[in-house]
C-alpha cells in the first residue's frame, strides 16, 4: 500500500477529449465485439490493437477495413502490449486479456499516461487492487473496471427506483454469477490435452473467482463507498464434482489425466456485511447444469425486486393497486435506457448493456466528466476474488475487506451518474 499523503479520485475529471483515441489490448471474442461497437461511437477512434497472435491482429484489420475505418497500428508479441501503453498517440488502453494480466498492463498503462478500461476482474489478489488504486491516485488517470451488468435494462430502472427511495432503506442485496461455462472451458476449439486459461485457475484456486457481475449493479445501489463500505465477508465452497466430471467426459481415457484435481468447489456462497450493517450474499457456479442467473435482488424496508429467475418488483405504496412489474419498470425507465437502449439493441443485439457502458465511458471523457464507474469500484468489487478464497481456506472465518478510500468513503452521499 502506498502513501497516505495521496489524494483519493473520488469524482476525478480530467481533461476534455474531442477525440478519444484507443487502443484495444486482446484481441479475442469480448475486444471484437468491443471494437464493433466502437464503430458507432462518436468521438472514438481505433488508433492501436495489440494480440500476441497475428491471426487476431489480421482479422480486426479486416473488420476495420470493411467498415470504411484506417488501419489500426498493430503490436504484436509477449511485450507488445508495454509498446502499445506507450504510444503517445492514444489516450484510452481498452484490456481484454485473461484474468492474470489485467492489473500489470493498466498499471502501466496509467504510469504512461493512459486512461484504462479493463475487463473483469480488474484485479486478482489484494495486492493488485492497491497497485490499480495507488497509480490510479499517483497519476490522475481515469481506470474504469468493464462492468457491463451495471449498465443493463433492469439494473439501471431498478437502481434508478432505489434512488427514488421507492424500497426505502435497503438492508440487503443478492448477486450472482451462474452460468455452466463447461461446455466453453472444454470446447472442442480447445485442443485435446490442452486447456483453456480459466481453467488452470479454477484448479489451483477457490472461493468465488467472478464476482463483479453479481456485486457491481448491488453496490451501486447500496452506495458502497458512497456513504457505505464494505466491512468483512466469510464464504463457503461446495466440494468439487462438476469439472472433473466433464473434463473427463471431454478427454478420451488415454489422455485423461487421473490425478487431474480442480480445486475451485461447484458452488461459493459468501456473505458480506457493511458498516451500516446492510448484507449482500454472493453466489458463484460455472459447473453444473443450472439456468443462468444473476440474482439482482434489492430487499428494503418498503420494498423489493429481484430479477432471476423472473422479474418482480414488490413496492409498499403500490401493493393496493397492483401495478405489474412491466408497467413499473417503464414507468422508472432510468434516463440510459429512454435515451440509449435502442440504439445499444441495434448495435450490439442482446448486448446492448455493452454498448451503454462503453458509450458513458466515451461520453464522460470526451466531456472530462467524472466516470460512472471508478477505481474504487474496481477494487472492491475484484478484492472478493482473493478475501472469498481466504475464507473457504479457514473454515469460512470473517475476513476483513480493506477500505481503498483510505477513510474518504462518507465523502460522497450515493452514486450520481454525470451529464
Amino acid at each position: 500500500m502506498t502513501l497516505s499523503r495521496q489524494e483519493d479520485v473520488l469524482l476525478l475529471t480530467s481533461k476534455p477529449l474531442n477525440i478519444v483515441r484507443v487502443g484495444f489490448v486482446g484481441l479475442g471474442v469480448r475486444a471484437f465485439r468491443a471494437i464493433n461497437r466502437f464503430l458507432h461511437l462518436e468521438g472514438a477512434e481505433i488508433k492501436a490493437i495489440c494480440d500476441i497472435e497475428s491471426d487476431a491482429i489480421d482479422n480486426i484489420q479486416d473488420l476495420l477495413l470493411r467498415n470504411n475505418r484506417s488501419r489500426a497500428v498493430s503490436y504484436s508479441g509477449l511485450n507488445g502490449w508495454k509498446a502499445l501503453c506507450e504510444d503517445h498517440n492514444l489516450d484510452l488502453v481498452y484490456i481484454c486479456t485473461d484474468w492474470v494480466s489485467h492489473t500489470p498492463i493498466s498499471v502501466y498503462a496509467m504510469e504512461a499516461g493512459k486512461h484504462v478500461a479493463v475487463e473483469v476482474p480488474a484485479a486478482m489478489t489484494i495486492d493488485e487492487c492497491w497497485q490499480l488504486v495507488d497509480t490510479a491516485e499517483s497519476t490522475r488517470k481515469h481506470c474504469m473496471m468493464l462492468e457491463n451488468c451495471c449498465y443493463d435494462s433492469f439494473e439501471l430502472s431498478t437502481l434508478n427506483m432505489a434512488q427514488k427511495g421507492l424500497f426505502g432503506e435497503i438492508i440487503h442485496g443478492e448477486g450472482a454469477y451462474i452460468h455452466d461455462l463447461r461446455p466453453i472451458l472444454f470446447s472442442d476449439n480447445i485442443p485435446n490435452g490442452k486447456e483453456h486459461w480459466q481453467n488452470q485457475f479454477n484448479k489451483v484456486h477457490t472461493g468465488n473467482p467472478y464476482p463483479t457481475h453479481g456485486l457491481g449493479p448491488i453496490c451501486q445501489a447500496m452506495n458502497i463507498h458512497r456513504g457505505d463500505k464494505m466491512d468483512y465477508l466469510v464464504s463457503m465452497s461446495s466440494i468439487e464434482r462438476g469439472m472433473t466430471a466433464f473434463s473427463k467426459e471431454r478427454y478420451t481415457e488415454s489422455s485423461f489425466d487421473p490425478n487431474l484435481n480442480y480445486t475451485l468447489g461447484d458452488m461459493n456462497t459468501t456473505l458480506i456485511r457493511t458498516h451500516k450493517g446492510y448484507t449482500i450474499m454472493l453466489q458463484h457456479n460455472i459447473a453444473n447444469p443450472r439456468p443462468y442467473s444473476r440474482i439482482h435482488l434489492l430487499n428494503g424496508t418498503e420494498g423489493f425486486c429481484q430479477k432471476y429467475p423472473s422479474e418482480h418488483i414488490l413496492i409498499n405504496s403500490v401493493l393496493e393497486r397492483e401495478i405489474p412489474t412491466e408497467i413499473l419498470l417503464s414507468q422508472f425507465e432510468h434516463p440510459f435506457i429512454t435515451k440509449l437502449w435502442k440504439k445499444g439493441c441495434k448495435v450490439s443485439g442482446i448486448r446492448a448493456k455493452d454498448f451503454l457502458m462503453d458509450y458513458r465511458l466515451i461520453y464522460c471523457l470526451r466531456n472530462g466528466l467524472p466516470l460512472d464507474q471508478d477505481v474504487y469500484d474496481a477494487a472492491e468489487w475484484s478484492c472478493i476474488v482473493e478475501l472469498s478464497e481466504k475464507s473457504v481456506l479457514n473454515k469460512s472465518m470473517p475476513i476483513e475487506i480493506p477500505d481503498f478510500t483510505r477513510g474518504a468513503w462518507e465523502k460522497l452521499q450515493g452514486l450520481r451518474f454525470f451529464e
